[in-house]
């Protein structure tokens, strides 16, 4: 593990059990949960609350943590125009639901923000945030989970959605 910034992303459902994504304007342009990083002296859960009405406008409550992801850096040489490989990420991933029914703020400019049916995803979506979507709506809590930036691997799926067998339950208390 290379340099490791710390991070904060949560699964907000409203009261249709949609999932709320941001489709950033840079880039590959790929849909990911709201969130961002952690400040000086800052908690995940005060990061979460923070930089996620920041970012979409909504007022939420915080239900539980679905778990801590690794999103490690590529293996490879970094691409040309960076100084150097992607740090590693570690990501709080709450799960969360909105409070009101409509966003008390506007989102800054850069993030297109939409709601989705969770069996309907995009397919532009990052690999922690299929990852993370799937475990916060099964509600499994407490996961741990190595996610790597190459969707091709696979790495950052669910087990099931990888067609390996899933972890028996007894195992998981």
């Amino acid at each position: 593990m290379g340099v490791l910034t710390w991070a904060v992303a949560a699964v907000v459902t409203d009261d249709a059990g949609r999932v709320l994504l941001c489709r950033q304007g840079r880039g590959q342009r790929r849909y990911a949960l709201p969130g961002g990083r952690l400040r000086p002296a800052e908690s995940p859960v005060q990061a979460a609350l923070r930089d996620i009405r920041a970012e979409t406008g909504w007022e939420i409550d915080l239900v539980d943590l679905v778990g801590v992801y690794h999103l490690d850096g590529p293996t490879t040489h970094a691409r040309a125009g960076r100084a150097g490989p992607l740090p590693d990420i570690l990501v709080h991933v709450f799960r969360a639901r909105v409070t009101e029914g409509r966003p008390s703020a506007d989102p800054p400019p850069g993030c297109r923000l939409s709601w989705h049916a969770p069996d309907a995803l995009p397919e532009a979506v990052t690999p922690l945030t299929r990852a993370a979507v799937t475990d916060g709506l099964a509600s499994r809590s407490g996961v741990l989970r190595r996610v790597s930036r190459d969707e091709r691997s696979g790495a950052g799926q669910p087990p099931e959605q990888r067609g390996e067998p899933t972890a028996d339950p007894s195992l998981l208390s």
